[in-house]
């Protein structure tokens, strides 16, 4: 290969073209009042963009946009790479972050709760997502009927997970498109969040509970840049090159769990290797523990993970995985699917918001508001999408929703990881798996809301906790 040939060229350019439609849309954002105001993500206005000119493009030359020779014709192949790597990068990123505070008794039983409602909220997507498309494939013989497990995928976890398993179902099932199925979902629960987000900081306005805020003029305090112990800024080694060795560290690690299980287990290789971000995130906790022992045995004298820098990342690497997995939508290939996308797109925006409106409002009334929006803009995007919606009426973190979308991560897996071994086979028994959802959706309430449903057990509990902690 030369370095004048196409192919040595492919991911910087699609990389340009990506950081270019951010750029534009960041732009539309800052200029255009209605654009501002609607509170759609800036990675999400760029991956639309650029899947406009994309669609355009084809539909004018009849070649996909990012096909051709300009990106060495494998463009949508690198857009899916990059949605795929970013969403367990991003992940890392998060969890190798250090955390300072001390947990009360109280603060552990709320972030246990938010794990428990991030689980039940899948559940709930799942079950009416499949109960939708299973529906809809008894009407219209050419809908597959386990489609609507991409659902909480797409919403639930973002574009990352919506196209591994939208793929999965591709190749190991044959469902046409259903990758750019997976990336069409997760596009429109980014969309939701949007939507949701704007319907109820409209009802706090009307209500006189909220406070505008403006963003732009927030000062960032020194001592949440850089820690007192931490190794310099630029020393012998830059601090954000640090950042980056144990990132991939931890990804590499991740890369050998990964080959290891896909070699003993070559039936469930495709599964195994969408689960990267979730082994990603234990591959950076131990890497994290191994660091945190060294430090403890004097090995190591000053801490190399810097909280600042790692956020950083973690939002570049969510904002390249939204702009491209929306950029690599082909809407050629989902035209017969518009119909049960936008009753997807619609029933999991409406059940996304009055389920977590009705938990925050039951269990999380000290801040129920602050709580709602982020676990609202989680649910249907992101973590990050979760934390903008938060910043518009807690834009100094003054509540503890944001360490609750932080720590809620772990009772989540825990809740969470059979979740991930039941949507694979969906395809072969969607029945089984919907009754399967709705059985332990129901579980999850249960657990959910014991104080409310079991008094005499779980109140005394609460109140002799609420106790300690007080002392």
């Amino acid at each position: 290969m030369n370095f004048w040939d196409y192919e040595a060229w492919g991911l910087l350019t699609v990389l340009a073209v990506l950081l270019i439609g951010l750029l534009i849309a960041n732009v539309l954002k800052k200029t255009v009042k209605p654009i501002r105001e609607s509170l759609i993500p800036t990675s999400v206005l760029g991956g639309i963009i650029i899947l406009i000119v994309s669609t355009v493009y084809k539909l004018c030359t009849g070649e996909m946009f990012f096909n051709t020779k300009f990106f060495a014709t494998n463009g949508t192949v690198v857009l899916e790479f990059i949605t795929y790597h970013a969403l367990a990068l991003g992940f890392i990123s998060s969890a190798l972050k250090i955390s300072e505070k001390k947990m009360t008794g109280k603060r552990g039983v709320e972030i246990f709760d938010s794990g428990v409602t991030t689980v039940s909220t899948y559940l709930l997507q799942a079950s009416v997502g499949l109960a939708i498309t299973i529906v809809g494939a008894l009407l219209f013989g050419w809908v597959f009927p386990a489609a609507g497990a991409i659902l909480p995928m797409g919403f639930g976890q973002g574009t990352g997970q919506a196209l591994n398993y939208g793929k999965m179902y591709e190749v190991q099932n044959g469902f046409q498109g259903g990758a750019n199925f997976g990336l069409t979902v997760a596009a429109l629960g980014f969309l939701s969040a949007s939507i949701g987000g704007v319907i109820h900081l409209n009802i706090m306005k009307k209500k006189g509970r909220l406070k505008k805020v403006d963003l732009e003029e927030r000062v960032i305090k020194l001592e949440n840049v850089e820690h007192p112990n931490e190794i310099s800024m630029s020393g012998d080694m830059d601090k954000f090159t640090a950042q980056l060795i144990f990132i991939f560290i931890s990804y590499l690690a991740t890369y050998l769990i990964m080959w290891g299980f896909g070699e003993l287990l070559p039936g469930m290789k495709a599964t195994i290797y969408g689960f990267n971000f979730l082994i990603g995130v234990l591959m950076a906790t131990l890497v994290k523990l191994v660091m945190k022992g060294l430090t403890k045995a004097k090995i190591l004298k000053k801490q190399y993970v810097n909280n600042f820098l790692m956020n950083r990342i973690s939002n570049l690497c969510f904002d390249l995985m939204i702009v491209a997995g929306i950029a690599a939508i082909d809407l050629t290939l989902i035209a017969n699917y518009w119909g049960m996308l936008l009753i997807l797109g619609v029933v999991g925006l409406a059940i996304t918001y009055l389920y977590n409106m009705f938990v925050a409002k039951t269990l999380f009334k000290e801040y129920e508001d602050e709580q709602f929006l982020a676990m609202y803009g989680m649910l249907t995007g992101t973590a990050s999408t979760g934390v903008m919606l938060l910043r518009e009426i807690d834009p100094e973190y003054k509540t503890p929703v944001q360490d609750n979308l932080v720590y809620q991560t772990l009772p989540a897996i825990v809740f969470g990881f059979p979740i991930m071994f039941l949507l694979p086979i969906a395809p072969d028994a969607p029945y089984l798996i919907l009754g399967i959802c709705v059985a332990l959706f129901i579980v999850m309430n249960v657990i959910l809301f014991r104080t409310k449903l079991f008094p005499k057990i779980f109140g005394a509990k609460k109140e002799k906790t609420e106790q300690v902690d007080n002392k």
